[in-house]
């Protein structure tokens, strides 16, 4: 069922909050759930007052609460620069998760270790520091840092995600989608392992299962952003254009400067105001359908079917690509032959050679005598090479191509003339190929 704003009742998002003496983890999600729904604004105006007096006064203890609050509103720098050096275990610790939001790996990993070194739940923060360090590519350290939690880790579901991530990255998706799933039964809400197990059911062609994936990801705070913009694309991809841009317009409450959301909601914006021919898709479809039937489908005298069969003429598409006079210069190929295909064809609305003389939508650019061994190689690659997002994958499928030499012989005007096909698709694609020395046609 598609996402929607969920409903619950107010909470008493001060005294939670600010007069606590310490937070629990149910006094965490309470409170994300209500910063995140129909109380956001205040809790929003609770961090800004907090920051204010602590700004003031000097207070530490408010410091560390104002912390917390701008991470979990969504400013993850902000929340970083307030935090430093705070000697609140609980407040170094989310330190350690903003740090980790803004791609500080490095200094995560260390604010992650002071947490538990000043008490702060030392098995979680090991097992997010080992994820750190995976994430600056030291595979072979964070499983260790992983395992040596022992016992105690593999009881937790954070366990089995950080080990199905160095899995993952280690290109063993099936190990990885196994760790994940055990993840998830033991922490059926654990967002980063239902994100990780969704992007692998789509990266395998598993669309349904992802966005019910994602939708359970997002079920409960707190909310992981990808999460939200990946199950926008499947949205949109499904037609479901408002589930989409509730999406993309949750990333932004979050964080107003995400420039793929802002950019996804221009495309949604744009698609709204197209119209589309449904009647003419039909048409289309069911006319390559007919093209596509074999000639085994038809009944035909056995001269005529043999001899198309040494003509290597095996569906009725190929007879609309070939002249009557072909056809009579065939071995054993006479009048009578070329009657009975002709009303064969009539039959259906179509005639011998009807396309004989349409060019190829799409002409290659190169000859394979132009190109070296290793250019042709590199054209003869497959497009999933390039790791594109799911919303260029599904336009690649939805255009047929399959290698990159097909895709460098669309220019960037035909790319764009693709439903569902914007601008961040584009300069997505754009940059992939020049990663590899490769362009678009006219770049």
């Amino acid at each position: 069922m598609p996402l929607s704003p969920a409903v619950m009742e107010p909470v008493d998002l001060y005294d939670m909050f600010v007069n606590s003496p310490s937070l629990t983890s149910d006094d965490i999600t309470r409170i994300l759930k209500a910063a995140s729904g129909h109380q956001a604004s205040e809790f929003e105006r609770i961090v800004e007052n907090l920051r204010a007096e602590a700004t003031q006064t000097g207070d530490v203890q408010k410091a560390a609460r104002a912390g917390v609050g701008l991470f979990f509103v969504g400013k993850p720098d902000e929340a970083a620069a307030l935090l430093d050096g705070n000697p609140d275990p609980l407040a170094r610790y989310y330190r350690a998760q903003a740090l980790s939001t803004l791609e500080r790996h490095d200094e995560a990993a260390r604010e992650f270790e002071q947490a538990a070194g000043m008490g702060y739940d030392r098995i979680g923060c090991t097992l997010r520091r080992a994820g750190e360090l995976r994430l600056l590519g030291r595979l072979d350290e964070a499983e260790q840092m992983v395992r040596s939690t022992g016992g105690e880790g593999a009881r937790r579901a954070e366990y089995s995600y950080q080990m199905g991530s160095i899995l993952a990255d280690r290109g063993d998706a099936f190990g990885a989608i196994e760790y994940f799933e055990r993840a998830v039964d033991m922490d059926q809400h654990h967002s980063r392992a239902l994100f990780s197990l969704a992007m692998q059911n789509s990266l395998h062609g598993n669309d349904d299962q992802a966005i019910r994936l994602y939708e359970r990801a997002l079920s409960k705070p707190p909310y992981y952003m990808g999460a939200l913009l990946n199950l926008g694309l499947l949205y949109e991809d499904r037609e479901n254009y408002p589930a989409a841009e509730y999406c993309f317009r949750q990333v932004l409450r979050f964080d107003p400067r995400n420039e793929r959301a802002l950019l996804y909601l221009k495309d949604i914006e744009a698609t709204s105001d197209m119209y589309y021919d449904e009647e003419t898709l039909k048409n289309q479809a069911r006319m390559e359908q007919l093209l596509s039937r074999p000639m085994s489908d038809f009944e035909l005298s056995v001269r005529s079917r043999n001899c198309l069969a040494n003509m290597e003429i095996n569906t009725l598409g190929d007879l609309t690509q070939i002249s009557e006079q072909e056809l009579l210069a065939g071995k054993n190929f006479g009048e009578t032959s070329l009657h009975e295909i002709r009303n064969l064809m009539a039959a259906h609305g179509l005639s011998i050679g009807q396309h004989l003389h349409q060019k190829p939508e799409h002409e290659p650019i190169f000859s394979p005598q132009d190109l070296s061994p290793a250019e042709q190689a590199t054209l003869a690659r497959p497009v999933a090479d390039l790791n594109l997002s799911v919303r260029s994958r599904k336009c690649m499928t939805r255009l047929g191509i399959t290698v990159l030499g097909q895709l460098v012989s669309r220019t960037p005007d035909e790319l764009l003339s693709a439903k569902n096909f914007g601008v961040t698709s584009l300069n997505e694609i754009r940059q992939k190929l020049g990663e590899i020395g490769l362009k678009l046609r006219n770049d």
